[in-house]
């Protein structure tokens, strides 16, 4: 059994930053990819990012290209999203995933584990 674990969610202002994290942890941790999704109140949950773990090729939606960053360190198990200049459009619950075979990274059906959440907070 796989477990995910986030956390680095806050409160920040408009402009600022943070730096989310997910860990792994499981007898034999080799998934596909990890993405990152986030659900704002009322609302669905989408896609937000994605990352292959092997090649490290990564995928983005469209409103937080060139504000976010999906990384991964294969050694210690984790993803991490940095997230800049970050707008109150932007508040969420975010949710780290993985998926044990290739599939739709942008759709939730993909993924196969699911991390509690990490509350992130933008004030304008």
């Amino acid at each position: 059994q796989v477990q995910l674990v986030e956390s680095g969610g806050g409160l920040v202002q408009a402009g600022g930053s943070l730096r989310l994290s997910c860990a792994a942890s499981g007898r034999t941790f080799s998934p596909y990819g990890m993405g990152w999704f986030r659900q704002a109140p009322g609302k669905e949950r989408d896609f937000v990012a994605a990352i292959i773990w092997s090649g490290g090729s990564t995928y983005y939606t469209d409103s937080v290209k060139g504000r976010f960053t999906i990384s991964r360190d294969n050694a210690k198990n984790t993803v991490y999203l940095q997230m800049n200049t970050l707008k109150p459009e932007d508040t969420a619950v975010y949710y780290c995933a993985a998926s044990r075979a290739k599939r739709g990274f942008s759709n939730i059906y993909g993924y196969d584990y699911w991390g509690q959440g990490t509350q992130v907070t933008v004030s304008s």
